[in-house]
């Protein structure tokens, strides 16, 4: 059974940058590299945001909010994805989730003051 597992979340100032990392495992009949991984996030009281999105052929997408800022990149080796943010905003706080066909993490907070 696929697992998602992020972590990298936590409290920073407007401006500073995260590294956020999903680790997956549990694929038995298939191979992580195989898999697109897509980052969303959730802010309290709003819909669930799809932030980037990295292809099996690594190609990368992102949404308007985060273009420029953040970047998605992938090791197939690892089975790992990483979601590298910079320049952090205030709304950028949220529980950031990684994502792969029907399996979800548990997520990790984001948390930026100004």
């Amino acid at each position: 059974q696929v697992q998602l597992v992020e972590s990298g979340g936590g409290l920073v100032q407007a401006g500073e940058s995260l590294l956020l990392t999903c680790a997956a495992s549990g694929f038995t009949f298939s191979r992580f590299r195989d898999y697109t991984m897509t980052w969303f996030r959730q802010a309290p009281g709003k819909d669930r945001e799809l932030v980037a999105r990295i292809t099996v052929s690594f190609v990368a997408t992102y949404a308007d909010s985060v273009k420029g800022r953040f970047t998605v990149s992938r090791d197939n080796a690892k089975s790992m994805v990483y979601l590298q943010m910079n320049s952090l905003k205030p709304e950028d706080t949220a529980v950031y989730s990684c994502n792969t066909v029907a399996v979800w993490g548990q997520g990790t907070q984001v948390t930026v003051s100004s």
